[in-house]
């Protein structure tokens, strides 16, 4: 039951902030500005109503900012409060296309700069903006019936009005995996905003009970003898329970986890984290890595190794899960969850119902799950928008249920043998070059192709949170 989101990090990466830039992409604070220098960019941000500069950087040819914009707790009753959202902006040039990156998670501790795919095929701008909810960008007190795709859709709409005034190009919206979806709640609610959409392995989970299509999915990818084998981990895993959760518990004792406050023991613990195993190998490996599943022969330490390996055992503690709790929440309520049968492990299981997200939510968010929006969402992408660009992976689960573009200018594209980490780069060469293409015309870039353009003291940023979810 893994969030829209890559291998397993330590538990301390969550919250460590980013990892440290190589050296040629250390960035040094801004040097004092001359009164010319303090240039106009800084004096527009600062005159934005409810923008303030946090810090600012300056990487060779961009100037970095960290952001808070104060939001209304309930855009509909203003009158509720104010929270201050993060964000970042990566500057290049007043004319330049933005790129707006929605996560859909929260922004690094320590935010440092980086590029989408959009923003460098783009030589562009990028607001990164973190979700409502995560992080320290969560209203106090938290009124947790707040936290829906049209708040965020909202909070990301006055961003974009705000910094308009300053950003005169072309607007591109982006985002991977549960980014992807909120880029495209933003586009359904605030249609003309942006002028493009593109969305990495985004699910659409339109109707949360009829999962048949991810059960489908399990059944063909791969070939059948790595199917096999992935099957026969979990049975053996479900079978030698009375001794692998005693390694469970004792991994947590020596790291102070704890499973009290949301799955309740080790054992229900022990049984998610299996039944996990087989989606988190196809989200996060490829084929080539069927022959590293061990074989049913295997002893316990193997195992056990190999499951940590895929699918974490840290995760499903207390302290795994805290950080994404805003995402079982969204889950739970409105964006729905995939729903497998797991019929090889019949009589295997203690737990009916358990992979799903109101298991791993402490017992005071547990919500019902109401239906309509995600409809709504299907019923818009699939007839009313447009300029829309959906990219998925052959061998990820979450492309079972995608969803379906209008014939407005709008596409669909699956990259070969790729996981939940697709891209553009990764299509064929004729698919890569046309969702290039399209990109750029959405843009209005006509200049310079962008191999021929680089930002060395800039990494790539791949858009999916450092930690797998379910």
């Amino acid at each position: 039951m893994r969030t829209r989101v890559i291998p397993a990090l330590v538990l301390s990466l969550l919250t460590a902030g980013s990892l440290a830039l190589p050296a040629e992409a250390q960035v040094q604070p801004a040097p004092p500005s001359s009164a010319a220098a303090e240039d106009t960019l800084l004096a527009k941000l600062k005159a934005i109503p409810g923008l303030s500069v946090v810090s600012e950087t300056q990487p060779t040819g961009y100037r970095f900012f960290v952001l808070t914009f104060t939001q209304p707790v309930d855009h509909r009753d203003p009158g509720k409060g104010t929270y201050q959202q993060r964000l970042t902006l990566l500057h290049r040039s007043e004319t330049a296309p933005t790129v707006l990156f929605t996560g859909g998670y929260g922004l690094a501790v320590n935010p440092a700069p980086s590029r989408t795919e959009p923003t460098r095929l783009l030589d562009g701008n990028q607001v990164s903006v973190e979700h409502r909810f995560f992080r320290s960008s969560r209203p106090d007190p938290a009124d947790w019936r707040d936290l829906t795709i049209w708040q965020e859709a909202s909070d990301e709409h006055r961003i974009v009005r705000a910094l308009k005034t300053i950003y005169s190009g072309k607007w591109i919206q982006t985002g991977a995996s549960k980014g992807g979806m909120t880029s495209v709640y933003h586009r359904r609610f605030y249609p003309g905003d942006v002028d493009g959409v593109v969305a990495y392995v985004a699910p659409n989970d339109r109707i949360n009970p009829l999962d048949g299509a991810y059960d489908a999915f399990f059944a063909r990818v791969g070939d059948a003898a790595c199917r096999t084998a992935l099957d026969d981990v979990q049975q053996e895993a479900l079978k030698r329970r009375d001794r692998l959760v005693p390694k469970l518990e004792a991994y947590a004792a020596q790291n102070g986890y704890t499973f009290t406050r949301t799955l309740g023991t080790a054992d229900r613990s022990f049984e998610m984290t299996v039944l996990d195993t087989v989606w988190a190998f196809w989200q996060y490996s490829t084929a080539a890595d069927c022959a590293n599943v061990p074989p049913a022969t295997a002893t316990d330490d193997e195992l056990y190794a190999w499951i940590d390996s895929v699918a974490g055992w840290s995760f499903y503690t207390d302290q795994g899960i805290e950080y994404y709790t805003p995402y079982y929440y969204q889950a739970a309520n409105q964006l729905g969850w995939p729903e497998l049968r797991f019929r090889h492990l019949r009589g295997l299981t203690r737990y009916p119902g358990l992979y799903q997200p109101n298991s791993v939510l402490p017992a005071e968010l547990r919500s019902r799950h109401d239906a309509l929006p995600m409809l709504d969402v299907d019923h818009w992408v699939r007839w009313r928008s447009s300029r829309m660009m959906f990219v998925y992976g052959e061998n990820d689960p979450w492309g079972a249920e995608r969803f379906t573009p209008s014939r407005n200018d709008s596409h669909l594209y699956v990259a070969p043998g790729a996981n939940h980490g697709a891209n553009i780069a990764a299509l064929t060469e004729a698919d890569r070059q046309a969702a290039t293409a399209t990109l750029r015309r959405w843009a209005g870039v006509t200049d310079a192709p962008p191999a021929m353009r680089s930002a060395p003291s800039i990494p790539d940023d791949d858009m999916l949170p450092d930690r797998r979810t379910f």
